[in-house]
């Protein structure tokens, strides 16, 4: 996918060389997004449109935003109808030393789990997260960045370089389905999956079963095929596809492309589950 300059460079660096990040918003603990309980720092820009996206509300790009006039809200910014968003969405711009500092509040908590970045997409603010990352691991903390893999390459390696673990999204099994249904260009998802093997930064790859469009055997087999082929990998996660986020579509004026596909269920993913694992035992 070809991203503008201003989705290359979404991190904002003022006077001085500080580096600012765009932040959505925060979960204090989390029990999702990663191993343990967690401290979630939601970013907000995102270059893709995935149909089945829960925070729609992430998408824009800050500097988008306040280039069309934006106002300003506690700090950060407010916008309608800029960068695909029919809603309004805001930010808050935060250096890397005052994230760590409302984080290191719930260090008791968070202790044996760790700190996530997750967005919108957290690449998109490179020099932010490695510098959050980089404090984080000064604290004693697991980082993890949860990403659909887009991105500059070299800057990506300057984050990995601080973290963890990879939470990965693998959403399509076909470059023409991720190009339909996300706007993205699978060959640069699957080269940022070959720089975290390079790197040897331990990889979950995430995949959302969609009943319909994504779930027929030979996609979750090349799902598995694929995911397989990383010698970092520590877990295949098949996550279901939901259908809450609907209200929020309604709220900021957007339609929900895949509103007429049902909710994957739990025995769905349980059968899936046990197709992969009966492909792996055959090996």
């Amino acid at each position: 996918m070809e991203m503008s300059d201003t989705q290359k460079n979404s991190g904002i660096t003022h006077e001085h060389g500080v580096v600012r990040g765009w932040v959505h918003s925060f979960q204090s603990l989390g029990a999702v997004d990663g191993p343990g309980v967690r401290f979630v720092v939601f970013l907000q820009g995102c270059p893709l449109r995935c149909a089945y996206c829960h925070n729609p509300d992430t998408w824009a790009f800050p500097e988008v935003m306040i280039a069309k006039g934006c106002s300003g809200v506690a700090g950060g910014i407010t916008a309608a109808g800029s960068n695909g968003i029919a809603g309004c969405t805001a930010a808050v711009a935060y250096t890397p030393e005052e994230v760590v500092k409302k984080i290191l509040r719930f260090k008791p908590y968070i202790k044996n789990g760790g700190v996530t970045v997750s967005g919108g997409e957290a690449l998109m603010q490179p020099e932010f997260v490695a510098g959050l990352f980089r404090l984080l691991q000064r604290e004693g903390l697991h980082t993890a960045l949860d990403t659909s893999g887009i991105g500059d390459l070299k800057k990506a390696a300057d984050v990995l370089k601080y973290t963890n673990l990879v939470l990965a999204d693998l959403k399509f099994s076909e470059p023409e389905d991720y190009k339909k249904y996300c706007g993205a260009d699978m060959l640069q998802v699957l080269a940022f999956l070959d720089l975290t093997e390079t790197m040897g930064v331990p990889l979950w790859i995430r995949h959302v079963v969609v009943p319909g469009l994504n779930d027929m055997p030979e996609n979750i087999r090349e799902i598995g095929r694929i995911s397989h082929s990383y010698t970092n990998l520590e877990k295949l996660e098949l996550l279901p596809f939901k259908k809450i986020c609907m209200s929020k579509y309604d709220e900021m004026g957007m339609e929900f492309g895949l509103k007429d596909y049902e909710a994957c269920s739990a025995a769905r993913i349980a059968e899936l589950e046990g197709y992969l694992a009966s492909l792996r035992s055959r090996k």
